[in-house]
């Protein structure tokens, strides 16, 4: 297969092989790696030499740390939407590609995994956690929303675990992962690249991942279940706050950092990831998608994305001006508006 740089698409014994190559960015997805990667799926599907897809990155700190959101924030400074929207879109679709691929997709994940890394791992059909996995999806930290399929998969995790990583952009690790299904299965770190080697050769696929994966103690947020099930239950978002403050009252410490985390993020991104999460249970993955590119179409337009970049990216205050600056004066209205049809400019999605 072709080769770039930044991403290595190779066929290895009856593996497709995807090798994240950008170790410098965390492996950050550039519009030219989301097309390299959808060139080799398409190349694989027919191909009777491949079995299954594997992908993995060459750095010990990050599967892959999401978009370039630098490149995203400059190009919409400069009024370049429609390359923003590309790269989205193209995304998006490859996201589709992958939840929909005929092939076993295995996804090695050895570190951090955010957004679009989530995007390209958490919908094939196997995801490997190893020792330093670490999964969040923080975009309501810098004025996005969760996109790249979470409005599909995290109304979907038990017990409201989804909506409490969506709203808070909290980050946990291996067997919180594996305790939710984030994660199929757990490997060491140490095993990673003898598990990927197996991968190429000509066992059956579940065998192998058995003969690799251990088992993990309870996670760090096992004892937190039963309040983040009770609370982001909540029918409404102020019914949410209300139950962290009621919770925080009462002497639990772990709510009381949720609700320092929850009021220091972009209050309408907040509001568009409850949203997100209240429809994305009865949506199919082809149209939470499609609802995934009507409201990034309109953030590309906003304000608080370009702020959150600035805050925590480029000057690092991280003292960003958030408009509205608090979820009380976020209407609802205006939530609602980011979710209707674009018309003509609908995501085009087979499905």
């Amino acid at each position: 297969m072709t080769q770039d740089q930044d991403i290595i698409c190779e066929i290895r014994g009856a593996a497709g092989v995807v090798v994240l190559n950008r170790p410098k960015a965390l492996n950050a997805l550039s519009l030219g790696m989301v097309r390299e990667l959808a060139r080799a799926l398409d190349a694989w599907e027919n191909d009777p030499r491949v079995t299954r897809v594997v992908v993995l990155s060459t750095s010990e700190k990050a599967f892959s740390a999401g978009g370039d959101i630098r490149w995203l924030h400059d190009c919409g400074k400069a009024g370049r939407h429609d390359e923003m929207l590309a790269f989205w879109g193209e995304e998006y679709i490859l996201n589709h590609r992958i939840k929909t691929y005929p092939k076993p997709y295995v996804a090695l994940i050895d570190g951090i995994v955010m957004g679009g890394g989530v995007g390209i791992s958490l919908h094939g059909s196997h995801r490997i956690a190893g020792d330093r996995y670490l999964f969040a999806m923080p975009e309501v930290g810098i004025g996005f929303f969760p996109d790249v399929g979470a409005t599909y998969a995290l109304p979907r995790l038990p017990g409201a675990f989804g909506r409490f990583l969506a709203l808070t952009g909290e980050r946990i690790g291996a067997a919180d992962a594996l305790a939710v299904g984030l994660a199929t299965h757990g490997v060491p770190s140490a095993r990673m690249a003898e598990l990927a080697d197996a991968l190429a050769g000509p066992g059956a696929l579940d065998e192998i991942l058995a003969a690799f994966a251990v088992a993990r103690d309870p996670g760090p947020l096992q004892g937190e279940r039963a309040l983040i099930a009770e609370v982001f239950a909540g029918e409404t978002l102020p019914g949410i706050v209300d139950g962290l403050k009621r919770a925080a009252t009462g002497g639990n410490a772990f709510a009381g950092k949720l609700l320092q985390t929850l009021t220091a993020k972009s209050p309408t991104s907040v509001a568009i990831a409850f949203e997100q999460m209240r429809r994305g249970g009865a949506l199919d993955f082809a149209e939470a998608m499609r609802t995934e590119y009507r409201i990034v179409s309109r953030i590309a337009r906003g304000h608080d994305f370009y702020e959150g970049v600035r805050a925590v990216v480029i000057d690092k205050d991280q003292a960003p001006r958030w408009v509205p600056a608090t979820l009380e004066a976020v209407r609802q209205a205006d939530i609602d508006a980011y979710f209707a049809s674009l018309g003509a400019d609908e995501l085009g999605l087979e499905g």
